[in-house]
């Protein structure tokens, strides 16, 4: 039987929910520039379909008359714009305003007691992670992970599977050996374009997503006494995520 040698995490959604720290990032980052706008949760969803908050940034000021000039100037805002909110998320992480999603700490505790190597394929910057991973689980969290590929070294952006195959090169796995835990429709496209199976945990901005190809879609990775609740897909018989029910999802997969 093929057997689980790996797991690699998204972060941002997955490891912890950030998304509404990263609107109201974007919004302050707006007010400080003088942009007279606020992301509604509303439109902020409809956002996240482009993976990379200067990504979107650059597409949201195509899509409207800021009288800010033209495209250079426009792209060149941008850049300084998604520069500024890095900075406030990261200051708004560091007051203590996150924790991990449920059952992320036990799952990534099992795997690393079972010899599971655990990387991280994402879209946002290596600052964000490594900030994010100091103020969820600690100081030394940078050195559970093996692979950490960001869009500081690959620009490629999800859906593209380049991440994932990055992480995959540095782990040393085949993707044979490996299942991805992601929370948007852009990271599972990423993620099965690369091979891999795929665990989604949904939240309130990824809940009407398409999840088309996923193994398992559920609400959280859950707990011993706070089971996740099954949207679709095979749990075969479980309540929580745990590497058993990795390795006979990634068995199935083969199989």
């Amino acid at each position: 039987m093929v057997r689980l040698k790996a797991i690699i995490f998204d972060v941002d959604g997955t490891l912890a929910n950030t998304e509404e720290i990263h609107r109201n990032s974007f919004n302050e980052a707006f007010t400080e520039f003088g942009i007279n706008y606020v992301w509604s949760p509303a439109e902020y969803t409809d956002l996240l379909s482009i993976s990379g908050g200067r990504e979107r940034i650059i597409a949201w000021f195509k899509k409207r008359d800021l009288g800010i000039g033209d495209e250079n100037d426009r792209r060149n805002l941008a850049l300084k714009v998604h520069q500024r909110k890095s900075e406030i998320y990261r200051e708004h992480l560091r007051q203590g305003h996150i924790t991990p999603r449920p059952g992320v700490v036990r799952l990534i505790e099992e795997a690393r007691k079972r010899g599971i190597r655990l990387g991280i394929a994402t879209s946002t910057s290596r600052a964000n992670v490594e900030t994010l991973l100091d103020c969820t689980l600690g100081k030394e969290s940078l050195s559970l992970f093996e692979a950490i590929v960001t869009s500081d070294i690959i620009s490629d952006k999800k859906p593209s599977p380049s991440v994932y195959q990055f992480a995959l090169a540095r782990l040393g796995v085949s993707q044979e050996n490996c299942i991805a835990i992601e929370d948007t429709s852009n990271g599972n496209r990423a993620a099965i374009a690369c091979g891999l199976p795929v665990v989604i945990t949904i939240h309130e901005y990824t809940i009407d997503n398409d999840f088309t190809g996923a193994s398992l879609v559920i609400d959280q990775l859950g707990e011993p006494d706070h089971p996740f609740r099954i949207i679709a897909g095979n749990a075969h018989g479980k309540t929580n995520v745990d590497v058993n029910l990795l390795q006979q999802i990634l068995a199935g997969q083969v199989g």
